[in-house]
């Protein structure tokens, strides 16, 4: 038998059933059964361990309890003394409280810009900074072109003077409306997309010789991108500036129907290399080669001309580029980086 003095019993009070089963098991036959299995040694060490462990955190108010029983402790006294030895017991099992989830700074940012911390903040700064300079560069370049070589394909600075060498379309003002449209800068939007609904569909028709792959990637690219940036996709009302989104679809048709005889004037899927506009014909470059890379990257502008306007014809001439790609002789799964296209003239023998 465990023997217990009055002090004891006041700490071990709340235990008191846990004691006598223990005391049970020690003095009986269920000792003997347990001791002879290796879980029931577990258990027993698991159990003798506990006790121990309740003995050593109450032995600290021995002391005190003692005195107050000399001193005359009172029951209410006790029962404190009670209560707190078993809230200590029962922090010990108790759960750690959950913690609500922490955000990461881009998260909080994303909530909440005030919580970003200052070296974020000095990013952003910096950022919009950089993006600033990036404009008033694009504003620089525009207002040296517009004040030397308005109209005019390209502008030589040092000279500052304009020059044609892409068959006179305007290819700067066309190349840089998509870019004012994303930068927001109204007034370079509003004077180059005057400029080609008032001069560009004149110069396509009466213009002579152009290279297919850069009037293609530059000025009928960049009409489509103003007609889609201007909402014209959409068929609704957009804040761009300038002319209406149909100017620019129109315009675009007006190239594309010219540029097309490249592809229909060869007599394989290759197209020849320039067109002449006002004609409208086409030829083959100098050394009959065609390249590549040029002809299989026009595919983006036809295809998108043919979803807008409806006409599938763009799209199925510069499709078929590709099946004639499908059908040359490959090193590794690598096309040679010139295409010869053949040129049948008058009197030659098929």
């Amino acid at each position: 038998m465990l023997a217990l003095d009055p002090i004891d019993n006041i700490y071990l009070k709340p235990f008191g059933k846990l004691l006598v089963i223990t005391q049970a098991m020690l003095t009986s036959s269920i000792k003997r059964d347990c001791i002879r299995c290796s879980t029931g040694k577990f258990l027993l060490l698991l159990m003798i361990g506990g006790l121990t462990y309740l003995m050593l955190i109450h032995s600290n108010h021995a002391n005190s309890a003692s005195s107050g029983l000399v001193n005359g402790i009172t029951g209410k006294e006790e029962d404190k003394l009670v209560k707190d030895g078993a809230s200590r017991l029962g922090r010990l099992w108790k759960k750690p409280p959950r913690l609500p989830p922490r955000l990461s700074p881009d998260e909080k940012g994303s909530n909440n810009t005030s919580v970003l911390d200052p070296e974020k903040l000095n990013a952003m700064s910096k950022w919009i900074s950089r993006q600033q300079n990036v404009k008033e560069a694009f504003i620089h370049a525009w207002s040296g072109y517009k004040k030397y070589a308005m109209g005019h394909d390209e502008l030589m600075p040092l000279s500052q003077r304009g020059i044609d060498g892409l068959g006179g379309l305007g290819a700067t003002i066309v190349d840089a409306l998509d870019t004012a449209m994303i930068m927001g800068i109204d007034e370079i939007v509003t004077e180059a997309g005057s400029w080609i609904e008032k001069y560009l569909p004149e110069r396509i028709s009466q213009n002579g010789q152009v290279n297919l792959f850069e009037t293609t990637i530059r000025v009928l690219g960049g009409l489509l991108s103003a007609y889609h940036l201007s909402g014209g996709e959409q068929g609704m009302n957009s804040t761009i500036k300038g002319p209406k989104p149909v100017v620019y679809l129109e315009t675009a048709r007006n190239l594309a129907d010219r540029l097309l005889c490249a592809f229909t004037s060869s007599p394989s899927s290759i197209p020849f290399s320039d067109v002449v506009l006002r004609d409208p014909s086409a030829h083959p470059a100098p050394d009959g080669l065609s390249s590549t890379s040029e002809v299989s990257t026009l595919q983006l502008e036809f295809n998108y001309l043919s979803t807008i306007s409806g006409d599938t014809k763009y799209s199925m001439e510069a499709m078929k580029v590709f099946e004639h790609l499908r059908t040359l002789p490959k090193v590794e799964g690598l096309v040679p980086i010139y295409i010869r296209v053949p040129v049948t003239y008058p009197g030659d023998v098929p």
